[in-house]
């Protein structure tokens, strides 16, 4: 079971983390963001399985509050900066599939 100082060690290591990813997504380092995110992600498994059971004092939970707001701005700016590269990739893949229908229907010119 966790401690209330482990859980906010946790949110804090997420909050640092989701920090790191931004710096990433706006260098467009898609290989270290990728990396970051899996560290995220096994913190939050940590929480999601620990944390529910631990009781947090007033100051804990304002804290915890500050870390999930300083994730949420960074989530939602990560997004702003990763969608157009999504669609730029969406494009790529579908571009390729049309391209490779259209060579194995007509053949190369």
């Amino acid at each position: 079971m966790m401690t209330g100082q482990e859980v906010l060690l946790e949110y804090a290591a997420v909050a640092d983390l989701t920090g790191q990813m931004l710096a990433a997504a706006e260098a467009g380092d898609w290989d270290h963001l990728v990396v970051l995110e899996r560290a995220c992600t096994a913190h939050v498994d940590t929480l999601k399985r620990s944390e529910a059971a631990v009781e947090l004092n007033p100051s804990g939970r304002q804290a915890k509050i500050d870390c999930i707001r300083r994730i949420l701005a960074d989530d939602r700016k990560i997004r702003d900066l990763t969608m157009p590269w999504m669609a730029q990739l969406s494009a790529l893949i579908n571009n390729s599939g049309t391209q490779r229908r259209l060579v194995n229907a007509y053949g190369s010119v």
